[in-house]
């Protein structure tokens, strides 16, 4: 109350009082743009108040650990709406959800980075060699380089009885390590390591083949480290049954939201972390590796709000602005072979529910990544299963067949023909062929898609508000489109 008479004056004799004469008309509003501050103060700390009396009471009702989660889950039930739908359970998707790497592992990471960037070993191997004995010598070599190279990086001396004595499989363990950490972290962060992943996956592909392992004596894969295999080895499964489960491992998203609502969510959130904790936590389970599991989750959901929310978005669009049986003038979605660039001749219909199909299959393509990417590395790193390399076109290829991801893509598309009302064109999963040659490049192809369709999202939901703040903007807009 005695700051608010002092703004006052402060606006009047500011040149933000120019400001404030365009945005209110009445004093009334005025005096609202002034209390602004406050009440989204007011709100925060009625929020937080509101969270810790929900606290207090449970653990003095004797309630105890139930209650709190009853109303933790009940009270804030209107929200649930919000949260990126999955047709999986968390501990269906937890299977394939790689743990988040410690600081020590990081490090690990950095040095693998390092020695991927400056290594060319898909652009010596992946070309034609006058015999094939002559390719697996030089597969030989290079992945030898590689070896003693990250060895000695970490110590000098073993680098140098290395170099002597080629005794890799002493370091087994370690290279599998440093090898899993890199893979793992490349599945929770799709957009790095976008070269070094490719020569990384090729490299191991070789490493474990039939010609070049028998060298090693050893096996470079190692099983990526997951939430559910690190919560099955503690015994501790139970706690991806518990209903807190989502509240606990959610995103917090500003979007629309006041201060407040946000502070409420992750009052929220904390609460329901803090209660799994407590619930959880054995011998063999400390609360610093139930937190390591849950915000792994919580990567997660991060990965499908950033990833498959666009798709989302953009299905959304279709249906909002476009009509299977109706056309508006100008607004048709008709294309004709040959003309723009199109391939194929589709009316208006046909290509409203030919982009359907398409944007739900990418949709359920990117829910379901990480259990793809898990199947897609089991194909690639496979003993059983060669590759042959072939000039496909688009230079020399990998050409593997891939059944373990055939098979998940198989799934999938069924279930996607049963949401679409009708299915246009053909539905068969390029894999193993001139068009994808290898799961790798099925992975890096579907990944691409939210790259895509993001920044069409973000320019769609701010291009009005943009021409409303610069006429500039708006009159480009209006005289190119």
């Amino acid at each position: 109350d005695v700051l608010k008479p002092m703004l006052e004056k402060l606006l009047e004799a500011s040149p933000y009082s120019v400001i404030l004469d365009q945005c209110c008309t009445s004093d009334e509003e005025r005096q609202d743009v002034i209390n602004a501050s406050q009440r989204e103060i007011d709100e925060a700390e009625e929020a937080a108040r509101k969270i810790k009396e929900y606290g207090d009471n449970g653990n003095n009702s004797g309630g105890g650990e139930d209650e709190d989660l009853d109303v933790i889950t009940d009270t804030f039930a209107d929200t649930e709406n919000g949260r990126v739908g999955s047709h999986n359970t968390v501990k269906e998707r937890s299977k394939f959800i790689p743990l988040r790497l410690s600081m020590g592992e990081r490090k690990m990471l950095r040095l693998v980075e390092a020695t991927m960037a400056c290594c060319d070993y898909t652009t010596d191997v992946d070309k034609l060699f006058k015999s094939s004995t002559r390719r697996t010598h030089a597969q030989m070599k290079k992945i030898a380089s590689v070896l003693r190279g990250m060895v000695s990086s970490c110590d000098y001396n073993s680098g140098q009885t290395l170099l002597k004595e080629d005794n890799f499989s002493d370091y087994k363990n370690f290279f599998r390590q440093m090898f899993e950490i890199a893979r793992r972290h490349k599945i929770m962060n799709p957009e790095k390591m976008r070269s070094e992943y490719g020569k990384l996956i090729y490299l191991l592909q070789d490493a474990v083949s039939p010609s070049i392992q028998p060298h090693l004596q050893f096996s470079c894969k190692g099983n990526i480290e997951t939430v559910y295999k690190f919560l099955e080895e503690k015994d501790s499964l139970e706690i991806l049954d518990d209903k807190l489960i989502d509240i606990a491992t959610r995103e917090i998203l500003a979007e629309k939201k006041t201060r407040a609502q946000i502070g409420v969510e992750i009052k929220r959130k904390e609460k329901a972390v803090s209660i799994l904790k407590q619930k959880y936590r054995t011998s063999s389970l400390s609360s610093d590796d139930i937190h390591l599991c849950l915000y792994s989750i919580c990567d997660n959901d991060s990965f499908l709000n950033s990833n498959r929310v666009p798709v989302d978005k953009v299905i959304g669009y279709l249906h909002h602005f476009f009509s299977p049986g109706k056309i508006e003038e100008g607004y048709s979605l008709s294309i004709v072979s040959g003309e723009d660039g199109s391939r194929l001749s589709h009316s208006h219909d046909r290509q409203f529910y030919f982009a359907l199909q398409s944007l739900t299959l990418w949709r359920d393509i990117i829910d379901d990544m990480f259990r793809l990417w898990a199947m897609a590395e089991e194909d690639l790193l496979s003993e059983s299963i060669t590759y042959s390399l072939k000039d496909t076109g688009q230079g020399m290829q990998r050409v593997q067949q891939s059944p373990l991801t055939y098979k998940s893509m198989q799934k999938i598309l069924v279930r996607v023909q049963g949401k679409v009302h009708q299915w246009i064109g053909s539905n068969v999963i390029h894999l193993g062929d001139h068009n994808v040659p290898n799961s790798l490049t099925f992975i890096d192809k579907y990944t691409q898609v939210p790259r895509i369709l993001s920044p069409i999202v973000s320019c769609l939901e701010n291009i009005e508000r943009i021409c409303e703040e610069d006429d500039g903007i708006e009159k480009l807009v209006r005289d190119g489109f």
